[in-house]
């Protein structure tokens, strides 16, 4: 490309008019079950936004119904899990299951955005990150302090990493069957890793997100590394091994990278509530992220984390053309 890629997590979602015109007929999980349409959704942002990069449609927690999980979208609450993981026993009773079978639908809506992009963009497969998956699963949903999660690290730890060998095995053979399936990145989700200290990052952590990059290696795609929250985290999360890694606004994107160090790409790293401000200052947002940049290669402009539901849908696709015409090369 002659200028910076652009994409957006949750780029497809509820501040899109088509989007909502969908969700008016399918929740959530019909939606990620039907091939047809979690294809349609997927590329709506590239037909109104004109970004650089496709996202498959999907959700982090999809895995957890095939390992035998009660997971429900509700109203207001977002995935919650009526049967939460807190005893030996029921990290044992969690099914090993093959991606190709029970996650057929996510492969499939794959096939289908590959085969209608036709190579003008390339299309994105994801996971949730095995600690950010078996947080939803500890806690039963999202949560604020991660008491139940740390927890178990802290006093049943042979439990804890039951679970992690689990959930590793599963993100790594479901991204390779994206990959295989047409996927030409892929990204690993570690959104709530940031609640962890360094230490804990260490021992509890990072040696199943290191099984997991380092399985990927031999499918010869790109793989983006994110969390939020994560500035403390940043040189330990790195050395699991991807080629990008994502930060969010909590650092200047240049400190981010000169501790990261050029061998590695960089995603972001502009704050999601930015886009609802005035465009003259989230222009001034976004000149200075790519003036942070500097211009280098391996940037991929991006938000911190996804696009917020009430976002001005015009102020998404002004920074599309803000980010193509500041950087062009």
């Amino acid at each position: 490309m002659d200028c910076t890629p652009v994409w957006f997590m949750r780029q497809a979602g509820r501040y899109m008019e088509e989007y909502r015109r969908v969700r008016k007929k399918y929740d959530i999980l019909t939606i990620c079950k039907n091939p047809e349409v979690a294809a349609e959704v997927t590329l709506q942002p590239i037909r109104r936004l004109h970004v650089d990069a496709a996202i498959i449609f999907a959700d982090i927690l999809l895995p957890l119904q095939g390992m035998g999980v009660n997971l429900e979208f509700t109203r207001g609450e977002g995935p919650v899990i009526r049967d939460p993981i807190r005893t030996a026993a029921d990290v044992k009773a969690l099914r090993l299951f093959d991606p190709r079978e029970d996650l057929s639908f996510v492969l499939e809506a794959i096939q289908i955005v590959r085969k209608e992009l036709n190579g003008k963009v390339p299309l994105i497969g994801f996971s949730g990150a095995p600690f950010t998956v078996a947080s939803y699963l500890i806690e039963g949903g999202h949560s604020t302090h991660y008491i139940r999660t740390k927890l178990m690290m802290y006093s049943e730890p042979s439990t804890w990493h039951a679970l992690m060998r689990k959930l590793a095995k599963i993100t790594l053979e479901y991204l390779r069957s994206q990959i295989r399936a047409g996927a030409q990145v892929v990204q690993i989700f570690d959104s709530w890793v940031g609640c962890l200290s360094p230490g804990d990052y260490s021992n509890f952590v990072l040696p199943y997100t290191r099984q997991v990059v380092q399985g990927l290696k031999e499918e010869g795609v790109p793989i983006i590394h994110f969390g939020t929250g994560t500035s403390g985290l940043l040189e330990l999360m790195k050395s699991a091994g991807s080629d990008v890694m994502g930060v969010d606004w909590r650092i200047d994107l240049d400190e981010a990278w000169g501790r990261l160090g050029r061998d590695v790409a960089i995603q972001g790293n502009l704050d999601p509530v930015a886009l609802f401000g005035p465009l003259h200052e989230i222009e001034r947002r976004v000149e200075d992220v790519l003036k942070r940049a500097g211009n280098r290669p391996g940037h991929i402009f991006n938000l911190g984390h996804g696009i917020l539901p009430q976002t001005p849908v015009d102020h998404v696709a002004a920074v599309v053309e803000m980010v193509h015409q500041y950087s062009k090369r």
